[in-house]
């Protein structure tokens, strides 16, 4: 019987009879100490039984058991798991009090953290736990420690709109105007949220109108949340908020009405309002800065006269259009805002059959990500990812009618050879960045996914070559973006190269438009023809082939390709398996003509491995290796 999952099991769910009868039950005090000790899924039993509030039992392992009150566990809260946990942390997170009290009796260190740095106290405050969070500072908890991200108790608090917990805190003096490590406080996280009356406590306790590192004021924040009562609240106060903030918050406000809420009554309201403010309030006139015509942008220049805003209600594209470019200009392009909508119109664009308007405004936003954000960023990764769907989706259902009742037009092979382009940019600057870090501390799942990536947009050009429409200047452009990408000579963390992702099931995209399919003959003999090697070895010692074979089933087409781009059937892998005795369900000779491509070089290269005939020195050195390979 597995006691371990069993003690486990009536911990979780609150059975101390059960618990009592398989701890003590013949059990030396040793194994008693081993089964509260073991972890389940990640947890203890303390820890569980603290987590789901069963008193008794955490008593029980506590008293009886002499269980480790500071051994931490991994436990879920709201779908997200939460890794080094303790039992005090769980309690309080929970909002078990009678556990929380108990543990700190019993010693409990009452700022112990879990991974991330979270204490109790900030998880009592994350939930609201007003009662635990006054016990835990009455017990020395410290409302000044924050987590990995900088973000303190009274943030959360703010954040999540616990105005009497706020209180509590700043009653207590804590720090009003701290920044986290991206630089936001608790007046951003208010005016994020929306919480005005927990705002208007900031301010009276001397909150300030700083700056994040994006550059946001608490004031824009709400501005680009949509959070109107916390805007229209904070530009009444001259003593915070200068008139040209109150005019880039009234315009990105506007902004936010028109892709956010689709109010465009709403919208022209906000953005009269900052022209009158603009152009008429104290002071001089504060021009707008001149933007430039961008094609993405189908070309509109921000309007700067007032009479012509009335005209925006009948050309409601236009004013779509002058909501990106305000909040290009206000947020800059740095601002995760600026490009998720940009991102966000040209998705509405391509569900409304527009797909030349989608493919321009993310190109726009895929080189602002390019330019502004980290290589391999995760934003980047999906913006690349985005049009990997789209053109397998106009592919897939080219002649059809979108639900709007428009024709999904033929893909530009030009289209995709552009973002191909990029793509292949960002493998290599990826890849450069990651050959200066030593292997033991690298992380290859983000160039492995832009790898994955840069495969498909491959693919679906390869299988245009066989288009009619496809001219000899676009095959010849499609054979030298694919020599480009080869030429990286980009590998997974176990070693596979492009030509083994090409012939695995197991690395294609969830795409739901699964066009190109995976293990891809057209793809692998593109990448054979711009020469990539076929008997290139993985750290497994598999080759393109030996993937192949473990497709189940393998294409015999694949097969194929693979031998003529010269694999080798009889090469082994490290286990000493070849293409033959890894298939799987299939017989060779249905996939290929095994006498037309087994040679006498090869069956003597097997001889001299089999019976270990000495051959370095002896032979060429040109034959050493494919003599080794075999």
């Amino acid at each position: 019987m597995d006691y371990k999952s069993v003690v486990y099991n009536a911990a979780r769910d609150g059975n101390l009879n059960r618990l009592k009868i398989y701890l003590h039950c013949n059990k030396g005090k040793d194994e008693v100490s081993m089964l509260v000790a073991a972890k389940t899924s990640g947890a203890t039993p303390l820890v569980i039984a603290c987590r789901n509030g069963h008193y008794d039992v955490a008593e029980y392992l506590i008293e009886r058991c002499h269980a480790d009150i500071e051994q931490p566990g991994s436990v879920m809260f709201d779908g997200e798991t939460i890794e080094g946990a303790p039992p005090l942390w769980c309690a309080a997170a929970a909002g078990h009090q009678n556990i929380v009290k108990l543990l700190i009796n019993h010693g409990a260190k009452v700022n112990t953290t879990t991974r991330t740095n979270s204490t109790p106290l900030r998880a009592a405050c994350f939930d609201g736990h007003l009662e635990i969070v006054k016990y835990l500072v009455q017990h020395g908890a410290d409302i000044e420690v924050a987590n990995k991200h900088g973000h303190t108790c009274l943030m959360i608090a703010c954040y999540k709109g616990h105005i009497k917990i706020a209180r509590y805190l700043l009653s207590l003096k804590a720090s009003v105007n701290r920044k986290s490590v991206k630089g936001n406080t608790a007046l951003h996280d208010c005016a994020e949220s929306g919480s005005l009356e927990i705002l208007k406590m900031l301010i009276e306790h001397g909150a300030t109108m700083d700056v994040d590192s994006y550059g946001m004021t608490p004031l824009l924040a709400a501005a680009v949340t949509g959070h109107n009562h916390i805007v229209e609240y904070l530009i009444k106060l001259p003593q915070l908020v200068s008139r040209r903030e109150r005019i880039d918050a009234l315009e990105l406000l506007g902004a936010t009405c028109v892709d956010k809420k689709r109010d465009m009554i709403g919208a022209l309201e906000l953005w009269k309002r900052a022209m009158v403010e603009r152009y008429s309030g104290d002071g001089p006139p504060i021009m707008k800065p001149r933007t430039h015509r961008i094609l993405a942008y189908d070309y509109v220049v921000e309007i700067s006269d007032p009479l012509a805003l009335d005209d925006l209600m009948a050309d409601p594209d236009e004013m779509r259009m002058q909501a990106l470019v305000m909040r290009e200009r206000i947020l800059g392009p740095a601002h995760p805002d600026t490009c998720y909508y940009i991102r966000y119109r040209g998705a509405v664009y391509a569900d409304a059959g527009k797909f030349d308007r989608c493919i321009e405004l993310w190109n726009y936003a895929l080189d602002m990500q390019q330019r502004m954000l980290e290589t391999l960023n995760p934003m980047t990764q999906s913006s690349l990812f985005s049009f990997t769907e789209l053109f397998s989706f106009m592919m897939g259902e080219e002649g059809k009618h979108t639900v709007r009742g428009r024709l999904v037009p033929p893909v530009d092979v030009k289209e995709i050879l552009r973002v191909f382009g990029k793509a292949i940019k960002e493998a290599d600057l990826g890849k450069q960045v990651l050959d200066r870090i030593p292997n033991q501390e690298k992380d290859m799942s983000y160039l492995t996914r832009v790898t994955v990536i840069n495969l498909h947009l491959a693919c679906l050009l390869t299988k245009m070559l066989s288009h009619k429409s496809t001219t000899d200047e676009a095959k010849e452009e499609i054979y030298h973006k694919i020599y480009e990408l080869n030429k990286l000579g980009l590998r997974t963390r176990m070693g596979q190269t492009l030509l083994h992702l090409a012939c695995s099931r197991d690395f294609a995209l969830l795409i739901r438009y699964p066009v190109c399919g995976f293990p891809s003959c057209h793809l692998i003999k593109s990448l054979l023809t711009v020469g990539a090697d076929p008997t290139v070895r993985d750290d497994d010692g598999n080759t393109p082939l030996h993937v192949a074979a473990m497709a189940n089933p393998c294409p015999p087409r694949v097969a194929r390709h693979l031998l003529e781009g010269g694999a080798h059937l009889d090469q082994t892998n490290h286990s000493g398996g070849t293409f033959l005795n890894l298939l799987k369900n299939q017989q060779p000779h249905e996939l290929v003509d095994v006498t037309k491509y087994s040679s006498l070089k090869c069956a003597a290269a097997r001889v001299i491995k089999q019976f270990r005939i000495p051959y370095k020195g002896v032979v060429p050195r040109v034959l050493e290796s494919f003599i080794q390979m075999h």
